[in-house]
């Protein structure tokens, strides 16, 4: 008896095949009357993400931004820093100075804003000033009469020790004389024989011309040592009075640099009521005092040391101001394009003295964007923070302790001898990270503390639901495009067909793409080509050429493989009938250009134990998804075949002609259904091709892609000839996310092409290969002569098979332990 036909199933009509965008929902004829788009649309949720984050001050709520690519998160977030939030916090000048006490560790002055620059100007005038009028005080009355007075008493002191120990010589017939010693003269003491000085070395010549005695000499030696030691102690005393005398007139220079110094210096206090500041310029003062050689005159303000390094002497009075916000009047916004550890944290440069030396003091200092955006808010790629040195741990440190420790990169990792150790910074910076899911999803996950410091995640959609509205917002995003770049007005068609695009890119007829850098290169795009055709205005099919020329520059690789199949390198039918071969459909992605072909996938049975081969997998070639797709498989067929008698056949399933690797369950109906065929031995039409994932209840599930998929197999089958029975079986679920091209629906119109939608296993095997698929009945079989009804028949065949080639086996064994055993009986 033959195999029972199945039911004619229901095709899609042109109407499920497209939404097509009425111009005239339009109360516009161009764009020249439409206001442009101020605002942000289809990003409510994460608007109400931002709105919390940028508004709570507390620890710990910076921002995390997700989403796709061209969903403006950029634009977003600058325009609602710029109006979400009015009250902002002070702003402050930041400057470091020297630390008097250590100067390895400088001092940190916080200001108002704009009020570092004007200390660091009555600084610098006070220096100046200090350093005319200190030379003038200590160069006049009545600090010369006092200093000539210290003179007096220090050279009467000095005279007057000098002649006590004189007339001491004098008696004991010495003198006292001077030895040249190189350049230098020192004292000496001389005796005095027949009235002559005489050097004590000469003693002994004396001796021997008999001028003096033995005796006389030795006792004229003793002597000297005697005196000898009093004129050591005589030079100490000498060396005690003058340093006594100097530091009299060092007093008395401190004393009358201290009135005018300290004048000064109080000026500056009543400018500055900050205490720390206050203490910076007591500190100023008291350095003032002990460094009066520079600002006497007497000291060069600059100078070269024998290490050929420059030295200011007035240097460690200069302010360093990191940060000046004299001319900021908002809240900071940075956006840090280049988050590099010094570009982020700030940095200490170094200058050389040319012999290899490297030297830095608190003049070298430099702020880095988490400053400049102190009060305020800084914008970071998480993926440019993350893939430079040092930026993650440094950052994640200053968020969780709101202190900034500006450092040079290379004493992060101890390769630099700086021990510089800057003041921290108190910081209060919301930081706003972008990146994606990816990368939030693994710092949420694995990284400690991350959770602490980034407690808001904003996630920006990349569709939102089609309105008359959503419409609306979409003639003013291409107005304010419009606007911002000059280009030509738009009439209505043209937007309709904008926003068909739209919902092509967002997958789904009701919805539409948030990914508006997509529709902004499609809109100029489109204005290139009205201008390029010499049109006022900008036309529908001025868009669809804009699309068309986008996918042609993308589509080199789909173009390859198109040639490949119309010259039969890729094996694809799309006429005939085949067992256990079946076209499946495939979504192949190149950047940001995606496109469909179809892809021959074939079955093979074998008696065995029920396992089914994924080729791919051994092979290396599967992806995980894939292989899952393939389990459900083997379960969908123990659920369906394997309850009356096992399973006794081996399959194995391979994607033909495929050397990449394969993922995604989108095949998994296709390969049910070519295992099917393989077993029934019923053959599927190749004029058809199908593409679904299915559960093991056989249930068909969506997919992705598919108005990838369709295009794909129907520009093949345009290529080979339409015969009008060509189509495309896709799952129900999926008819909401049809956008077919202008040409299929065309197709459809006529009959030229078909697409079916399916929610069972059942109703995609009818359609393959024309018989019905089969119930199941009261006896728990399937109904004879239909698809499942041959397959179970086959199946028990197969089993039927095994069992006989099992019993001859088990039957084979037996027969030959007796013979073995009867061998060994007569062997005994």
């Amino acid at each position: 008896m033959a195999l029972l036909k199945a039911a004619k199933h229901s095709e899609l009509k042109p109407e499920d095949l497209r939404w097509i965008c009425d111009p005239e929902v339009f109360d516009f004829d161009t764009t020249k009357t439409v206001k442009p788009m101020e605002g942000i649309i289809g990003q409510e949720r994460a608007l109400k993400a931002l709105r919390i984050g940028v508004d709570l001050k507390s620890l710990g709520y910076n921002i995390f931004i997700t989403g796709l690519s061209g969903t403006g998160k950029f634009t977003t977030i600058k325009k609602v820093l710029e109006s979400i939030s009015t009250n902002h916090t002070k702003l402050h000048d930041y400057a470091y100075v020297n630390n008097f006490k250590d100067e390895d560790r400088p001092v940190l002055l916080v200001f108002d804003a704009g009020k570092s620059t004007h200390f660091k100007m009555d600084l610098n005038r006070t220096i100046k000033f200090l350093q005319e009028k200190i030379p003038q005080v200590l160069s006049i009355d009545p600090f010369l009469s006092k200093k000539k007075q210290i003179l007096g008493e220090y050279g009467r002191t000095q005279q007057r020790m000098m002649n006590q120990f004189e007339e001491k010589l004098r008696v004991d017939s010495f003198t006292l004389g001077q030895i040249k010693v190189g350049e230098l003269a020192r004292p000496e003491i001389l005796a005095v024989i027949d009235n002559q000085p005489v050097f004590i070395y000469q003693l002994d010549e004396l001796v021997r011309t008999q001028k003096i005695t033995q005796e006389h000499a030795e006792e004229i030696t003793t002597k000297y040592a005697g005196y000898q030691e009093e004129l050591q102690k005589l030079f100490k005393e000498s060396l005690k009075l003058t340093q006594d005398y100097q530091e009299k007139v060092l007093q008395l220079e401190s004393e009358y640099a201290f009135e005018i110094a300290s004048m000064a210096i109080e000026n500056l206090k009543k400018k500055n009521k900050d205490k720390k500041v206050r203490e910076y310029l007591d500190q100023v003062l008291q350095n003032i005092l002990q460094n009066l050689d520079v600002f006497k005159g007497q000291k060069p303000v600059q100078e070269e040391t024998t290490g050929g390094v420059i030295v200011d002497y007035l240097k460690e009075y200069e302010v360093n101001i990191i940060l000046d916000n004299s001319e900021t009047k908002e809240q900071p916004i940075i956006v840090e394009t280049s988050p590099t550890y010094s570009n982020l944290f700030g940095t200490i440069e170094k200058y050389s003295d040319g012999r290899g030396g490297w030297f830095a003091d608190f003049t070298k200092i430099k702020a880095g964007s988490l400053l400049r955006a102190n009060g305020g808010y800084i914008i970071i790629n998480a993926l440019d923070a993350f893939s430079e040195p040092g930026v993650w741990k440094s950052l994640k440190r200053v968020l969780l302790f709101g202190q900034l420790e500006i450092q040079d990169l290379a004493n992060l990792y101890q390769f630099s001898p700086s021990i510089l150790k800057p003041e921290p910074i108190n910081i209060d910076t919301k930081v706003i990270m972008i990146g994606n899911n990816y990368i939030y999803s693994i710092l949420s996950g694995y990284e400690e503390d991350f959770n602490k410091i980034f407690k808001i995640k904003a996630d920006f959609d990349y569709e939102m639901k089609r309105s008359e509205q959503a419409l609306n917002d979409y003639a003013m995003v291409v107005k304010k495009i419009i606007e911002s770049e000059k280009m030509l007005e738009f009439n209505k068609s043209a937007i309709a067909k904008i926003v068909e695009y739209g919902a092509r890119y967002a997958g789904e007829k009701n919805k539409l793409t948030t990914r508006f850098a997509y529709i902004a290169d499609l809109t100029r795009e489109a204005c290139f080509w009205a201008k390029d055709s010499g049109e006022k205005h900008v036309a529908d099919y001025h868009v669809d050429e804009a699309y068309r020329a986008w996918k042609e520059r993308h589509g080199l690789y789909e173009s390859k493989l198109s040639e490949m199949i119309k010259e039969g390198s890729i094996l694809i039918d799309t006429d005939g009938q085949r067992v256990g071969m079946i076209n499946g459909l495939a979504v192949y992605e190149s950047g940001v250009f995606g496109f469909g072909k179809p892809s021959r996938i074939t079955a093979s049975v074998s008696l065995g134990n029920g396992n089914i081969i994924n080729v791919e997998r051994e092979a290396g070639l599967s992806g995980n998804t894939h292989n899952k797709g393939m389990l459900i498989i083997s379960g969908y067929f123990r659920e369906n075949f394997g309850k009356n008698i096992p399973l006794s056949f081996t399959a194995s399933l391979v994607f033909e002609q495929g050397y990449g690797i394969i993922d995604g369950d989108s095949a998994s109906i296709t390969e049910i259904c070519a295992l099917l065929s393989a077993i029934s031995g019923i053959p599927i039409k190749q004029s058809l091709a199908i593409t679904g994932s299915v559960n093991q209840k056989g249930e068909i599930q969506p997919i992705g892609g598919v108005n990838e998929k369709i295009e794909g197999f129907f520009d093949v089958c345009v290529n080979r000839g339409l015969t009008g029975k060509q189509g495309v079986i896709i799952p129900v679920q999926n008819v909401k996310d049809l956008m077919l091209k202008k040409e299929i629906i065309d197709a459809v119109q006529s009959g030229q092409f078909h697409i079916y939608s399916v929610s069972k296993v059942e109703e995609a095997i009818e359609l393959l290969t024309g018989i019905k698929s089969g119930k199941k009945l009261k006896s728990g079989k399937y109904e004879p002569y239909t698809v499942f009804g041959t397959v179970e028949k086959e199946l028990a065949a197969m089993h039927k098979k095994l069992s006989r080639n099992q019993r001859r086996i088990t039957r084979n064994r037996t027969m030959i332990k007796i013979l073995n055993k009867q061998r060994r009986r007569e062997n005994e």
